[in-house]
């Protein structure tokens, strides 16, 4: 991986056009981008189409970033990425079913309500894949194919959801107890000596390194690393 400093100075060239630049940006970026496109996998999307997904989405960032925005590269570069590939999961990858996939679906359901009629049980994945002439795999993939989306407004089919939505039963984003822990962690904050209060936000604001903080604050990294542990073992004295 580059530094920040190199990172910088290959992104100002980037800007102005230079290839090469964003190449050398691309290569040293590898890891960060398979490590993002991993969480994508099996969602129906090759993995050379995530890869490139990603370098979109990499490239986008190189051109959107700004220096005054007082955060790495990485930081700003991860939500890009991931957007990236969730945009196409979202409005290209997940709707692309065959017509084979479709008619087939369509058919082993119908077998399945007949089953559930004269019978009163559904069949197994085996006897559909031998009815139909499948792997089990396919008839798994061809049963998920034809999974449509629902309302969130939509009431529940299981007992303990009869009468409440999707939306109702959806974590609330600002959730209490999550504010309070922030509100917490604020005051904490702003308890602690000047000098750790400026280690904090290096750290997990600005998202520097052990190393790098203590070439900012003229200490050893083994010393930002206890100062850090005293550090988090107060903030966790304030959340008990």
């Amino acid at each position: 991986m580059l530094d920040e400093e190199r990172t910088l100075a290959l992104i100002r060239c980037a800007k102005t056009g230079d290839q090469a630049a964003k190449e050398e940006l691309l290569t040293n970026n590898t890891s960060l981008l398979k490590s993002i496109l991993r969480r994508y996998l099996g969602k129906g999307v090759e993995y050379d189409d995530l890869y490139q997904l990603a370098c979109m989405g990499f490239l986008k960032a190189i051109a959107g970033f700004d220096e005054r925005f007082g955060v790495r590269f990485s930081t700003y570069a991860v939500p890009m990425i991931a957007g990236e590939i969730k945009r196409f999961l979202r409005d290209d990858g997940s709707v692309k079913v065959s017509r084979l996939m479709k008619k087939a679906a369509r058919d082993m359901n119908a077998y399945i309500e007949r089953c559930v009629a004269e019978r009163g049980e559904q069949p197994g994945i085996r006897e559909l894949a031998e009815k139909f002439h499948m792997e089990e795999g396919e008839v798994v993939l061809t049963l998920g194919s034809a999974r449509m989306p629902v309302s969130i407004y939509e009431q529940g089919d299981y007992k303990d959801e009869k009468g409440t939505t999707l939306a109702e039963r959806l974590p609330d984003p600002h959730d209490q107890e999550e504010v309070i822990e922030h509100l917490v962690l604020k005051e904490a904050i702003g308890k602690l000596p000047e000098r750790e209060q400026k280690i904090v936000f290096l750290r997990y604001f600005r998202d520097l390194t052990q190393s790098e903080v203590a070439r900012r604050i003229g200490v050893s990294q083994v010393q930002i690393s206890r100062i850090e542990g005293k550090i988090m073992e107060k903030f966790k004295e304030e959340l008990r």
